[in-house]
Parts: C-alpha cells; structure tokens; sequence
C-alpha cells in the first residue's frame, strides 16, 4: 500500500500536521487506504478529496513558557524596558498584550526588575500585578537607553527563523486546493477564454513559477493582479523575526492585509500566539525600480534593525516582476539570484555582519513583460521559469465583448451595430491590432468628453470617432501637420 507522505514540524508541541503532497491516483488505485467498502459511492470519495483540499488550519500555539519561543532570555528583558520607555507609565495587562505574551510569561522578569529598582508599581487596580500601573525608574530609563543602542526595535517579540521556517511550510497551499470555478470567480470581472485559464490554472496550482508575456495593453499585469482574488485560506505571519541576535521586520501594513478573522482579546490571555498576526495571503508587485539589493535584507543604520526583502514578505503568496526585463538589474541578474531558491524552495539571505540566514522561498513567482523571452536569455536560462504563457491580442468577438462590458460597467447602452460599425471602421479595415486594454481607455474618454460638454449620456459614431483619435497617436508625418 502507497502511503501519503506528510511533513511534520520540527516542533511537535505547536500540534500540527500539513500535507506536502498528495497523489490524486491513491483515491482511484488504492482501495485499502480510501474504501473501506466495495459499495463506497463517488460521492463519498469525492468528499475525502476534498478534506484533503482543506487541511486542518494552522494557528500558532500561545507558548506556555519562555523556553518555548526558542530566544534568549535577555531579548525579553531588553523588549520590556523598551516598551516602557517609549509607552512611559504602563499596565501590566498593556504591556501584556504589546510584546505578545500572556503576563504570566513575563511576570518573573517584572519582579527582577522591581529588585532591581529598574521599575516601580505607581498604582494598582486591586486585580493582581496585571493591573498593576507600571513605570521605570530613573536607573531604569538609563539601562533602557543602552538597550537602545544596541536596536530600537519595540514590539512584539520577535519569532525565532526555526519556529517561522516551520510555519510557512505548514501554511502551504495542499495538493488540489485550486479548481477551476475558483480561478473563473477569480476573473469573474475580466473577459477570458478556455484556453488562458487551461494555461494558467496548473501554474497557479502547482505554484511555480510563471512568465506572461505578450505585447502591452493586452491585460498581462491585470491577469496576475487578479490571482490575488481566488479564495483561499488566510495565513499567520510573525511581526518580527529573531536570527543570530539580529531582528528581522517582517509584517508590512502596505502588503499585508489583515484579516476580517483578526482577534485580540482584551484581557491578559490570546486564541493565538500574540507575535503572529493572521492575514490574507500576500500580493507584491515591483517593476522596473527593482535592484538586486531590494532582494536582501535591508539594513537600518539608525533603527539597526532589517527589513525583508519582498520575496521574505509574499511567502505563502504571490509575488510579480512586472515589466520584466526593465529592472536596475538585468533579467540575467535577477534569475541568477533565484536559480537556487526557485529549485530548491529556500533562499539565503545576508546580514551586514557577514552572516547568512536560510529561509524558505514559498512565494508563487510571476514575471510578466512586453519583451520577446529570446531577449530575456537563452534556452537554458528561461528554462529555470517553469510555466510560459503568451497572451495573445483578442480576437474580433472578445473584443466585442470587452467593449460591451466596459460600456455596460459604466451605464452606457452599446448598439451591437454601432460597436460592429466602429470596430469595421477602425480596426478591420485600417489593420490596426486590438488590445485588451482599448475599450476600456476609448469609453472613459467617452464619459470625459459627455461630461464636459453636458451631452446626452450615450455613445454615437461622431463620439467614438473623436475619443479614437483622442486616444491614438497618429502615423501621419509631423511635418505635414
């Protein structure tokens, strides 16, 4: 009997399993794994494939001790010193809930620094040492200050680089999570073919690397933005990381969203590890402001902290080159930095010490350009991108109906013979090329023109032959004009 083979954490207190892999032939092949009955009807298979597709979720375990977050005890110390300099007087349940741990985890280290005269209890509720008003002393505000000079970093403690690398392998998507009425809802506001979705859908489902190319205006940006749309389950994802006592930021409010789903309680206890934050899975985009050093971990010489790099951030998401090709760095540059974390789903990271950090590389790839791939690189170059996708110009019928669901978007009635007019007019008798992105910029200069000169909201043949030459540069010689 063939058995599914499962990747469990290296830490088998956080009490979770995740499927690597699943071969969908077991379901049909292997009776004695799946059927306990002859008579086990479709439907019931069915049903367990689709358990498969949704695994139990992952939630990060509150630690029920220091021991258990992996970090040296002096980062607690240092973070809580920290916190109460900036935040000045401080709850104890406040504090709490600042650096991420239940206040019985830090209770013992508040009462050292009480020894120490580091801090003092100004005033208390009545309700125990959680509701005790905390504030440092002097000598305290002094210790914090050289704290300072070693980071600056107030926050949630920091996760440690083991605890997290087990987290994003345990947040991957599992096998057969993608179907293909997810991806058309997905494009529900595009206008696709068969075809697009049969070129992109194994892609997004494998989770490989993708590159679309094709020429401008034919929706190649829009088609990878939208793959952020596909349901999927949300993800968790620590503020900070800890690595070889240097602190990490990771959680990013532009690019990571959170989730409708997120909770803090208000008392001293958390459903989830206080230093993870749960979000919806990642979409970045970078274009042709990206360089080499934007895919390594950034440095701040005031803060000494680091920032991760994009690729760190869209782990467990998605991540798109655009205008690939067009970068500070070549394309050449830029797949040499990935040709090992794009094969073996891990990356190297360096720190300004000299040191490295291995981290997983579980970010879905795409690069889309208006380039040839020829000028990209050679054969054995592009083969490192394993899915390609030309995105070929509309043909005359998905024009037209791109053109009437731009018009319909915008409340404007569009007379099949008026579009097939226009389109005869313009496009077939004159052999100019469509694109995705023309109906879309020829009616929104429409509404601009109907608005300015107050007409009749509708479209004729002098409207869209005006916004037409609006919109397109024309071939004729200058100097004839």
């Amino acid at each position: 009997m063939t058995l599914i083979p499962f990747s469990v954490a290296a830490d088998t207190s956080s009490d979770w399993v995740h499927m690597s892999s699943f071969d969908k032939s077991l379901i049909f092949k292997d009776e004695s794994l799946f059927v306990s009955d002859a008579d086990e009807s479709q439907a019931e298979i069915e049903s367990h494939a689709a358990s498969l597709r949704n695994p139990e979720r992952f939630t990060p375990r509150a630690p029920q001790s220091l021991a258990e977050t992996g970090l040296p005890g002096s980062l607690f110390e240092q973070l809580i010193l920290k916190i109460l300099y900036f935040q000045g007087d401080t709850m104890g349940g406040d504090l709490s809930r600042a650096i991420g741990l239940a206040f019985s985890l830090i209770e013992q280290i508040i009462e050292g620094f009480k020894f120490k005269q580091l801090l003092e209890v100004k005033s208390s509720r009545g309700f125990g040492p959680i509701s005790a008003l905390l504030a440092l002393t002097e000598k305290g505000r002094s210790v914090a200050r050289d704290y300072l000079e070693s980071n600056q970093y107030v926050g949630p403690v920091p996760v440690s680089i083991t605890q997290y690398r087990d987290a994003v392998l345990a947040q991957r998507m599992p096998g057969l999570w993608l179907t293909r009425e997810r991806l058309v809802q997905a494009y529900s506001h595009m206008v696709t073919t068969d075809g697009m979705l049969d070129q992109i859908g194994p892609a997004v489902s494998s989770g490989k690397s993708l590159l679309i190319y094709g020429q401008p205006g034919n929706g190649k940006t829009q088609m990878a933005e939208a793959l952020s749309q596909i349901q999927s389950s949300d993800i968790y994802i620590p503020y900070a990381l800890e690595c070889q006592g240097n602190i990490i930021q990771l959680f990013d409010p532009i690019y990571h969203k959170l989730s409708t789903h997120e909770e803090r309680v208000l008392d001293s206890d958390f459903q989830h590890d206080g230093r993870w934050v749960r979000v919806r899975r990642p979409f970045i985009a970078s274009g042709g402001e990206l360089s080499l050093s934007m895919l390594d971990l950034s440095y701040n010489t005031v803060s000494k902290i680091y920032d991760a790099p994009f690729q760190l951030k869209a782990n467990n998401g998605i991540y798109l080159i655009d205008d690939f090709g067009r970068q500070k760095a070549t394309a050449a540059e830029i797949l040499n930095r990935w040709i090992v974390p794009m094969e073996r789903r891990i990356d190297y990271l360096s720190f300004s010490n000299g040191g490295k950090m291995t981290v997983p590389f579980e970010t879905f790839l795409i690069f889309s350009t208006n380039l040839t791939p020829d000028k990209l690189g050679d054969e054995a170059f592009l083969r490192r991108i394993q899915y390609k996708m030309l995105l070929r110009s509309p043909k005359i019928d998905e024009f037209r109906t791109i053109f009437c669901k731009v018009c319909e978007s915008q409340g404007l009635h569009a007379p099949t013979d008026l579009i097939d007019s226009f389109i005869l007019k313009h496009y077939s008798n004159t052999g100019k090329q469509f694109r995705r992105c023309h109906p879309r910029d020829l009616i929104s200069q429409a509404v601009d023109f109907i608005n300015f000169n107050r007409l009749p909201y509708e479209l004729t043949e002098n409207l869209l032959d005006h916004v037409f030459e609006s919109c397109f540069i024309s071939t004729a010689d200058l100097s004839e004009t």
